[in-house]
This record gives structure tokens, C-alpha cells and sequence, in this order.
């Protein structure tokens, strides 16, 4: 069983930056496609940006050119450096890891940008 843990949501206003972390355990990180989604309340759950074990990168366009997804597979964690934060931005992201046919969830970590 992995388990998966967000850490590093809080409070910010317009313009400013977040880094949250995600960190999985086990032994197949390094193979494990990891992805960053959100819900807003009263939205669907959405991919925000994903990062294979290759390090092939996909971001949703309303991120792009803002965030940045990495990992360090030597941590067993991946990174979203948010930057430019909107209102719209406000959410609780959770980290997903996709290990071959399995994929676990965190609990989650909330993200509110005021205006």
C-alpha cells in the first residue's frame, strides 16, 4: 500500500507564491506517474499538472507559465511551485500517484488566494 501526503497549502494573496509538496512511500516512485489535481467547491476535480517517471510534463492551460511541477525521486516527492496565484486558484489540490495499474490519493491541502 502507498500512501501519499500534501503538505506545504495555506493562505496568500493575489500575485504571491506557494510550494506544496507531495511526499509517497514506497519503493516504485521513481516509476510512478505523479500528478497535482484541484477541486473548487462546487467544480469537479481537475488535473492541474502531471509528471511521468521520465519527467515528461503536461499542465492544465490555466497554469501554464505559473506552476511548475518536479520530483526528486531520491525524496519520493514532487513538488508544485505555484507563482502568480489567482483568485480562481483557490482550491484544495491533491497529490495522485499512478503506479502501473494502481493510483492512491493524499488527503488533500487547501490553497485560498485572496483578492
Amino acid at each position: 500500500q502507498v500512501q501519499v501526503m500534501e503538505s506545504g497549502g495555506g493562505l496568500v494573496q493575489a500575485g504571491g507564491s506557494l510550494r506544496l509538496s507531495c511526499a509517497a512511500s514506497g519503493s516504485m516512485f521513481s516509476i510512478a506517474v505523479m500528478g497535482w489535481y484541484r477541486q473548487a467547491p462546487g467544480k469537479q476535480r481537475e488535473l492541474v499538472a502531471s509528471i511521468t517517471g521520465g519527467s515528461r510534463i503536461n499542465y492544465a492551460d490555466s497554469v501554464k507559465g505559473r506552476f511548475t511541477i518536479s520530483r526528486d525521486n531520491a525524496k519520493n516527492t514532487v513538488y508544485l511551485q505555484m507563482n502568480s496565484l489567482k483568485p480562481e486558484d483557490t482550491a484544495v489540490y491533491y497529490c495522485n500517484a499512478r503506479i502501473i495499474l494502481n493510483e492512491y490519493w493524499g488527503q488533500g491541502t487547501q490553497v485560498t488566494v485572496s483578492s
